[in-house]
């Protein structure tokens, strides 16, 4: 059984003030709290429904429908990598729905990305919505929060490209890609910073083979790109 103080305390992390000051955030199913479990994270408590009562899992649950299980996850530190990560790496600037960060991670593992670096400015990566919509990628994939200015320059002064993509850069099918350096995904509304956007090496565009739609949803550009990178 949970005591209404416990109940209390979880239910308050659903707000980000009380999930720093406690350092603690919730993952919620079957699937996403079995990735837990088998990550590198401290697994500080599993709460069952079966256990403590559906009444007491409605009260704690952050989802419409409430899961027949719960987790309590310590939240790590988000530090930067002591050396530059190797391989295809991915930046966020200034990605602020917790959805699309959620699914961006989710897309980034499927296509073997490890390291994410994420503006100061980007959605938490520990907002509720963001974990249950990465289905687990989140304790897999390592999240990195940063000036992306100075970690574009290491890039650069490592002999990395820096891509992005821009609404007038190279069509993506004709460019030639490198998969080892950094691909930066910009905001949802405004696109890449025009600080990072200054330090692009290649602009990157992806053409549409249409006519009515304006733009693309950031996670689903971070698919068709990082896909495009991994198919050459």
């Amino acid at each position: 059984m949970l005591t209404n103080a416990e109940i209390k305390t979880i239910r308050s992390l659903r707000e980000k003030k009380f999930r720093d000051e406690l350092g603690l955030f919730t993952v919620e199913g079957e699937k996403s709290v079995a990735e837990a479990l088998a990550s590198s994270f401290e697994v500080v408590r599993v709460l069952r429904a079966e256990d403590i009562g559906a009444s007491a899992m409605e009260r704690i649950s952050q989802c419409a429908t409430p899961s027949p299980v719960l987790a309590v996850v310590r939240m790590p530190k988000e530090d930067m990598p002591a050396e530059l990560p190797d391989g295809l790496v991915l930046a966020l600037d200034s990605v602020r729905d917790p959805g699309n960060f959620g699914t961006i991670l989710r897309i980034a593992d499927w296509f073997g990305v490890k390291h994410v670096y994420a503006s100061h400015d980007t959605v938490e990566t520990f907002n509720p919505k963001a974990v249950q919509a990465s289905m687990g990628s989140v304790f897999r994939v390592s999240v990195h929060r940063a000036d992306l200015s100075p970690v574009c320059r290491a890039f650069k002064d490592a002999g990395r490209k820096v891509c992005g993509t821009v609404l007038d850069g190279e069509n993506i099918y004709a460019a030639e890609l490198d998969a080892d350096g950094l691909v930066v995904m910009g905001n949802e509304s405004t696109g890449i910073s025009d600080e990072v956007r200054r330090l692009l090496d290649c602009r990157l565009r992806i053409p549409s083979f249409g006519g009515g739609a304006e733009s693309l949803n950031v996670a689903v550009a971070t698919a068709v790109t990082l896909s495009e990178f991994r198919r050459r």
